[in-house]
């Protein structure tokens, strides 16, 4: 990452005790002109982008093996400079983001950077596969390794130059994630870590020097970072926001189902983009679902998130737990009764950015709690009559992130998985492969992440024709 010149230097905060925990330096706007130049000049001269795609492959393997030793490093700082629990960390944050590398080198594997194909005229044309250029990549907070190293990689990997650019509240792990890409021995130029603010960060997208956007955020901001690349016709890649529906059939059992969205729609503490945070139940076992998650709510063991006892944690910042807190509000004045939960902090806890476990029930799919993303742990229950207005339900959202299907017939599951209009389909729970494509329909997003979808990304194609082969266009 190196010495950043002009940025300003603010307190990372503890949510858990709102006490500063370390001081980081931003990156200025100077410091992004200079990271960009930078990766110009290296994707330029060709010292990465042409290199053997092996010798690539192989500098990538490195930085898995050297980014495994700071595994349990990493995880710790996540939890402590965002909120989210030790355990999640220890899971997801850490140990997921190497295997997000793991997987991309053996995908990379399989790439045919140029082929042969047969010619519509005579002879054979050549269709070749080109790193992009220099990648803007820009990550939130909440997933902030796990949401970086498909760009980091995919770039990498296919070569591309990239400056990332994680956010402010997550800046301390980037500093570790810095010193590991230091250590591999990349060409100059070719890797840039600069935390930044939101200014910065348009600047960076604004970049002409930049030829593809890799975002992962808001809506609002995504919008708006489309709308950017679209005026400069700018590659772009947006992994934006969602209201997932899980949608309950009535065969499934009522405690496989409140154990199942323990995780899927509460983990990180309601922090992920694909948290199913509808629950679509039949009108006619309601309150056997609506118990069970309840209960399970009333369980959940809220507070210091290095605790391994711990499974909600604290929100990541005044600011969003004051956001959702505002949404907990909303739901009540709209009519949604409150099962479990409510605004205020926890009454055990008399400090920190928590907000308590909160269930809405007798909620319908227009009231704001079912349409906007609160993005933190609050669920609703939303009732249907049958399957196809369960469907419809799910499907009446101006997100398509992710979503689920329980039930105990497979075949069922698979029919409803089939009619969502949603990037991924979870059955009996919710998890995406690292292997297939993740993205979103609608507001959710343009393009994929993972799989080989998620490489190809961060590559041109270009056809060479012979002269015989050929007909003149234009």
């Amino acid at each position: 990452m190196g010495d950043l010149a002009g940025g300003r230097e603010v307190d990372v905060l503890s949510p858990h005790s709102e006490e500063p925990i370390a001081k980081v330096t931003l990156a200025s706007v100077a410091d992004i002109d200079a990271a960009v130049a930078a990766a110009r000049a290296s994707f330029d001269s060709g010292v990465w982008a042409e290199t053997d795609p092996a010798e690539r492959i192989r500098l990538v393997s490195v930085f898995a093996d050297l980014y495994q030793e700071r595994i349990p490093e990493i995880s710790e700082t996540i939890s402590k400079e965002m909120g989210s629990t030790i355990t999640f960390s220890n899971l997801a944050q850490g140990p997921a983001s190497w295997a997000i590398i793991a997987t991309m080198v053996q995908l990379a594997q399989g790439i045919q950077w140029e082929e042969s194909r047969p010619s519509a005229m005579a002879g054979d044309i050549v269709v070749r596969r080109e790193p992009v250029g220099v990648v803007a990549a820009i990550v939130p907070w909440n997933f902030p390794q796990g949401l970086a190293m498909p760009k980091l990689v995919g770039a990498l990997l296919t070569g591309c130059s990239v400056v990332l650019k994680p956010a402010p509240e997550s800046a301390l792990d980037a500093l570790i994630l810095a010193e590991v890409v230091e250590k591999v021995g990349f060409p100059e130029g070719v890797v840039s870590i600069v935390p930044a603010d939101r200014a910065e960060g348009a600047h960076l997208v604004a970049h002409s020097d930049v030829d593809k956007v890799a975002f992962t955020g808001s809506t609002a901001a995504g919008r708006i970072i489309g709308a950017t690349c679209g005026e400069q016709i700018k590659r772009v890649s947006l992994e934006l926001g969602g209201k997932s529906a899980a949608v309950i059939l009535d065969d499934a059992d009522p405690a496989a189902v409140a154990a199942g969205l323990k995780i899927a729609g509460l983990m990180n503490n309601g922090q992920i983009c694909a948290a199913q945070t509808r629950i679509l139940v039949p009108k006619s076992r309601a309150s056997e679902y609506i118990d069970a998650i309840a209960d399970m709510m009333r369980k959940l063991v809220v507070g210091d998130p290095n605790d391994p006892a711990t499974e909600i944690g604290p929100l990541v910042s005044k600011r969003q737990q004051e956001r959702v807190t505002e949404y907990i509000d909303v739901g009540i004045s709209e009519g949604a009764k409150v099962a479990v939960g409510g605004p205020g902090l926890p009454e055990h806890l008399d400090r920190g950015w928590y907000v308590k476990p909160t269930l809405f029930v007798d909620a319908v799919n227009s009231m704001r709690i079912a349409r906007e993303e609160i993005f933190g742990p609050v669920l609703t229950v939303i009732g249907y009559d049958d399957l196809d207005e369960a469907i419809a339900i799910a499907n009446d959202s101006p997100y398509g992130l992710a979503g689920s299907v329980w039930t105990m017939d497979d075949d069922t599951a698979m029919t409803v998985a089939r009619r969502l209009r949603t990037g991924s389909v979870g059955i009996n729970g919710y998890g995406a492969d690292l292997n297939g494509p993740f993205g979103g329909y609608k507001a959710s997003g343009i393009g994929r992440e993972h799989g080989r979808e998620g490489l190809e990304s961060y590559l041109e194609l270009k056809q060479i024709t012979p002269p015989s082969a050929g007909v003149t266009l234009g």
